[in-house]
């Protein structure tokens, strides 16, 4: 039994132990403050909000463009339809969700594509990102471009990082729910967590851009990473199911280019013993999970830059294995 006394000299140590980590999350702002690319940063621990940080760019309140962080959001979407009955599990496929996406004249795995196809970028299609990303967006039809490439992988093997997956999957999403993915992120992600979305580019079919370009604030991705911190749950409410989370955290395929294990839209990997989720959009963005250490950070850089692995990606991964574990581990 824990007595009265070391009950009231609790509160003490605490504060105590809090000191003895400020100085630590210092030299992570000091940092972080170093690197022209970075916008803002914010870091959480045990729930309490322990850095929170502006350098540059648009005001902590205002959205911010988290490029392909869009993914993972739109990635906890689909979690949120599975559990709500709208997709009958992952391996259900196009043509059973949604047949009128389909293009006429489709290769025909193309409707035998299954959600988590989708969602861990193993469709097989050739990739819509990087160099054919620009006649992907400027072409008439952006799902039917993405499902009439070629094959250059059967499904359910290799991770070709593509947008047109994920942007097929909101299409899909908007389809089982009668809800554009605006709506979707608004009503599922913004109302529970204070996650403001702002409007972003839709295709010209009207379906909202999957899997990049959605905007909104560093604190709300802050939260977003609390709330998977969390298994789901944030400020009483189950906002995404606990068994989404877990299966999210299982690798199921691995990046060509980073070398980290892929999940159900998190980047999985391990830093001096402790595993990490990440999601990652061009220029910087970053959100990071440590479940071990009640850690949550939330990065945002500049949007119009490019952030490569040996390059500034490479430098944040250096400011949170270098200084934001150790600060964390500190506390």
């Amino acid at each position: 039994m824990i007595s009265r006394r070391a009950l009231l000299a609790l509160p003490a140590l605490l504060a105590a132990t809090r000191l003895k980590a400020a100085p630590l999350w210092e030299d992570a702002a000091a940092r972080a403050s170093g690197m022209d690319q970075l916008h803002a940063i914010l870091v959480a621990q045990d729930g309490q909000t322990v850095l929170e940080r502006r350098f540059r760019g648009p005001a902590l309140d205002r959205p911010a463009n988290v490029k392909s962080v869009s993914k993972t959001l739109v990635a906890t979407l689909a979690g949120t339809a599975l559990a709500r009955g709208e997709i009958p599990g992952l391996d259900a496929t196009i043509g059973e969700l949604a047949p009128g996406l389909v293009p006429p004249g489709a290769d025909p795995r193309v409707p035998r594509l299954t959600v988590e196809n989708l969602i861990t970028m193993q469709a097989g299609l050739e990739r819509t990102s990087g160099g054919n990303y620009g006649a992907w967006v400027s072409s008439p039809d952006w799902v039917a471009d993405a499902l009439s490439r070629p094959f250059v992988a059967e499904p359910g093997t290799r991770m070709l990082y593509s947008t047109g997956s994920y942007h097929v999957l909101g299409a899909v999403l908007a389809e089982v729910t009668g809800q554009s993915l605006l709506q979707l992120a608004r009503a599922r992600l913004g109302d529970p967590l204070g996650m403001p979305f702002a409007p972003w580019v839709a295709d010209p079919q009207g379906y909202y851009l999957g899997g990049n370009d959605m905007a909104t604030t560093p604190g709300g991705l802050l939260r977003f990473a609390e709330m998977i911190r969390l298994g789901g749950s944030y400020g009483g409410r189950q906002v995404v199911p606990q068994d989404w989370i877990r299966e999210s955290f299982r690798p199921r395929t691995r990046s060509p280019y980073s070398g980290l294990d892929y999940g159900l839209g998190w980047f999985l990997g391990r830093s001096q013993g402790s595993r990490f989720a990440l999601a990652r959009g061009y220029g910087g963005q970053i959100v990071a999970v440590v479940p071990d250490l009640a850690l949550s950070v939330a990065i945002t850089s500049d949007p119009t830059r490019p952030a490569l692995s040996g390059g500034y990606f490479g430098d944040l991964m250096a400011l949170l294995d270098g200084t934001i574990l150790p600060a964390a581990r500190a506390a």
